[in-house]
């Protein structure tokens, strides 16, 4: 099994994050708490990186802190950016995403294209019409 520890560590000090805990199923999450006091403190949840997949769902939750909050206009181009900053990253990192990262990419834009369509939508940007989910 790679050890990818290395990278969490360059991560929290490159991106000032704190990890609240490790997740033991494949999801993530990731917010940002703002004190009276100016401070801030980025926190993320996900599963500890131990697979190609697992690096990838711990690289797209310090995305969205790496390309900022409320950056882009809607969920969706929020999350497809933070999904090309993770792929990027583990690029630059020397490690070759593989289907199943590719794969994951594909299910989790598929779902944000269509949660955005369900909630009306009114123009959806160019590159992610190639995630509208497929009649069934």
């Amino acid at each position: 099994m790679p050890d990818y520890a290395w990278i969490v560590e360059r991560m929290k000090q490159q991106h000032d994050i704190r990890i609240r805990r490790w997740r033991r199923n494949m999801s993530g999450c990731a917010w940002s708490v703002y004190y009276h006091d100016g401070r801030q403190i980025n926190w993320i949840e996900s599963p500890f990186p131990k697979t190609p997949i697992s690096l990838s769902i711990f690289l797209h939750e310090v995305g969205h802190h790496a390309i900022g909050f409320n950056r882009y206009r809607t969920r969706c181009q929020e999350e497809y950016h933070a999904w090309q900053w993770a792929i990027e990253r583990m690029m630059q990192l020397g490690i070759q995403p593989d289907a199943k990262v590719m794969r994951r990419f594909e299910l989790s834009m598929r779902y944000a294209v269509g949660k955005a369509l369900r909630r009306g939508i009114r123009s959806l940007p160019s590159p992610l019409e190639q995630f509208i989910p497929q009649a069934a």
